[in-house]
Parts: C-alpha cells; structure tokens; sequence
C-alpha cells in the first residue's frame, strides 16, 4: 500500500496544478471590468460589474499573485516587542588584533613573451 501511495500522490499533484495553472492564467490575462452598476433590490443593493457595452460580467478573480497573503490571516498575531522607553549608551571593548599572516610577494614585472616565428 506504502508503494502505491506515493505514484498516486504524485499524480494527484500533478493534476491539481495543471488545473490551477490554467486558472491563474485566464485570471492574470482577464480584463478587468469597466464599471459597476449599483441595483436596489427588496433585500438591499447588489453591485453588478458590467463591461464597456453594460452586460454583466462574472465575479472578479482573485488576483493569483496576492492570494497567498490570505494565509497570514490563519497564523498566530506576530506583535513586535515593546520599545525601551529610555535610550542607552552602548559601550564596546575595542582591543587591537595582531595577525601573523603571510608576506605578501614583492611585485616581479616581466617582459612580453617574444613572438613565435
């Protein structure tokens, strides 16, 4: 069962963004819509957006690129830590290094190499 598991999956995937691939690309290539047109119903308004002639047009897409931040909602509140409500010097302890590395060579210039006849 372990082995045949792991192919389905896979191709479960493989299927899935296929399908969401096809969506974010009608979604980024939809045009937007060129108005909206505000109707009073008995149960309140309705927005309907319409296009250049005034039909209606279908809901708006989410915008695929921003859909992810959707999920910042589901994670725990990150609050940033209170700030100090004094300043204070910082003191550092600066000690001198001495190194014992190599010598660097002394610059050795050589002529061109004489061209072969």
């Amino acid at each position: 069962m372990h082995s045949l598991r792991s192919p389905i999956l896979a191709a479960l995937m493989a299927l899935i963004l296929a399908l969401t691939g096809q969506t974010m690309a009608v979604a980024r290539g939809a045009t937007g819509p060129a108005g909206s047109m505000v109707l009073c119903t008995g149960t309140g308004p309705i927005t309907v957006l319409v296009d250049e002639q005034g039909q209606p047009i279908g809901p708006r897409h989410i915008c695929p690129d921003c859909s992810l931040s959707l999920f910042s909602s589901l994670g725990p509140v990150q609050t940033l830590p209170a700030r100090p409500g004094r300043w204070q010097a910082v003191a550092f302890a600066i000690t001198p290094r001495h190194s014992t590395g190599q010598i660097t060579p002394h610059a050795q210039a050589r002529a061109p190499p004489f061209p072969t006849v």
